[in-house]
């Protein structure tokens, strides 16, 4: 073998290289990635909506040892607690060696996926079918949500307190339901229009039966049997769906992509491939120096608005009930804790796609299969409305990384001027909080099946967990 030129050498040194994280992994490596990514599939199958998530990451959080906040009178250095907030969003903490008062590691994701909702008044029959109404829930492509099987997943409440729990089209016995769409042959207008308004958010209407009640005496005999079905189910009226919260998402289930098996296919990875690698990170980690954090929030897709959303109070509460409970809380005490910690957002980042690479800068886009994706800024335009991470800080992030073996790059959401995006980092960067963005990687990011890489996926947990116990 020839020695390497000085300019080779130099080159090896100085450049940042960049390539295939797949190349360097071991047969033992590929079977530690492929059976976590196993446990992730498995965890997105079962966890398609917020509730779901929140129940089952409150599970596996007490077969770990973790105990409600409300548990403790007293917290000491390795008690794992946690918050459930109203089913929707979830914190959960372990207090660290180290005084709280310098801060603590927080990392943040969002529970909710974009998806269609239905309406508070939502069923209607016309020409003998029954349908619900729907809203969309978040930034979708609304033609992508025809011509699917959808699933049904949510609650209803009663007015005597009673809550009805729903989840129908997932198992093989189930009905689904679809949203119709117009054949080729006479859709002649409609491909006319420009994609975005091809079919618009008032037509997203589900179907739901066709059989009419055997009463010759009444109308809207196809809603009244839809009625009957769900009266003698579940014990409601349609008034009851007044105070329902019902959700429609894919019935896909998530899938091994490829020959080589080394992608996933599923509805909701932006961002619960990030929920995922978070939580199993800290339930990974005992005794750490600095106090852990993992909260799940909810309503990122439109706005982070709300009581469970990222910019309620709530965390707030949540951090101040810790202090109260470690005894030390005093005035502006959890402002001063804020001021101390640091935090990955996580959240996915847009990976590049070969087919539409003209959307992005090569030289600055997120590539699958080279690690966690950091983004220093998002926004739009000139850096609008984003927290944009100080160097100290990214310095900080990459040491951890780099000492951990963790496979990272920086990113940037596609280029200057062609859009943009937001996180819930901006909102805990408003606190002091020293944040940066840092997720996987997503093709088809917001269509009802995304694709992540399996080695991506594992990185995102090795680098939350090395964060954890930094």
């Amino acid at each position: 073998m020839s020695e390497k030129t000085q300019g080779e050498e130099l080159k090896e040194r100085l450049f940042n290289k960049k390539e295939n994280g797949w190349k360097n992994v071991s047969d033992e490596e590929k079977e530690k990635i492929f059976n976590y990514c196993q446990g992730y599939m498995d965890f997105l199958n079962r966890s398609k909506t917020e509730r779901e998530i929140v129940k089952n990451a409150e599970q596996m959080a007490r077969e770990r040892g973790y105990r409600d906040i409300s548990e403790y009178d007293h917290l000491n250095p390795g008690d794992k607690v946690y918050y459930v907030n109203r089913g929707k969003n979830l914190y959960l903490a372990v207090i660290g060696t180290e005084s709280i008062e310098n801060g603590v590691n927080i990392i943040g994701s969002h529970a909710d996926s974009p998806r269609l909702d239905l309406k508070p008044n939502p069923l209607y029959e016309d020409k003998e079918f029954a349908y619900f109404k729907t809203h969309y829930y978040g930034g979708i492509k609304k033609y992508q949500w025809t011509a699917i099987p959808l699933s049904m997943h949510g609650v209803i409440v009663k007015t005597n307190g009673e809550k009805v729990e729903v989840n129908i089209g997932e198992n093989e016995n189930d009905p689904i339901f679809t949203i119709t769409d117009l054949l080729p042959h006479l859709a002649q207008d409609q491909m006319q229009k420009k994609l975005k308004d091809g079919v618009e958010g008032e037509n997203l209407n589900l179907l739901i039966g066709s059989i009419p009640y055997n009463d010759s005496k009444v109308s809207e005999k196809v809603k009244l049997n839809i009625l009957d079905i769900l009266n003698r189910k579940y014990g409601i009226t349609e008034k009851d769906f007044i105070s329902a919260e019902i959700e429609l998402v894919p019935a896909f289930r998530c899938r091994s992509l490829g020959f080589d098996e080394s992608l996933i296919a599923g509805y909701g990875q932006d961002d619960k491939v990030c929920v995922y690698t978070s939580l199993t990170a800290i339930l990974s980690i005992e005794n750490p120096k600095r106090t852990a954090v993992c909260l799940l929030a909810d309503k990122e897709e439109i706005g982070s608005m709300g009581n469970t959303g990222m910019e309620s109070n709530v965390f707030s509460t949540f951090l101040s009930e810790v202090l109260n409970k470690l005894n030390i809380n005093r005035p502006n005490l959890l402002d001063k804790v804020l001021c101390n910690s640091k935090m990955l957002s996580a959240d996915v980042d847009a990976g590049l796609d070969p087919i539409y690479a003209n959307v992005a800068d090569l030289t600055n886009a997120c590539y699958l299969n080279r690690g966690l994706g950091m983004n220093k800024y998002t926004g739009v335009a000139g850096k609008s409305n984003s927290s944009d991470a100080n160097a100290e800080f990214l310095a900080y992030v990459r040491n951890i990384f780099e000492s951990n073996n963790v496979d990272y790059q920086i990113a940037e959401l596609g280029k200057v001027d062609k859009g943009g995006g937001g996180t819930i980092a901006y909102i805990l960067a408003n606190k002091g909080v020293d944040v940066v963005d840092c997720g996987v990687g997503v093709l088809s990011m917001h269509a009802p099946y995304e694709v992540t890489s399996k080695y991506d996926v594992y990185q995102a947990y090795k680098g939350y967990t090395a964060f954890y116990n930094a």
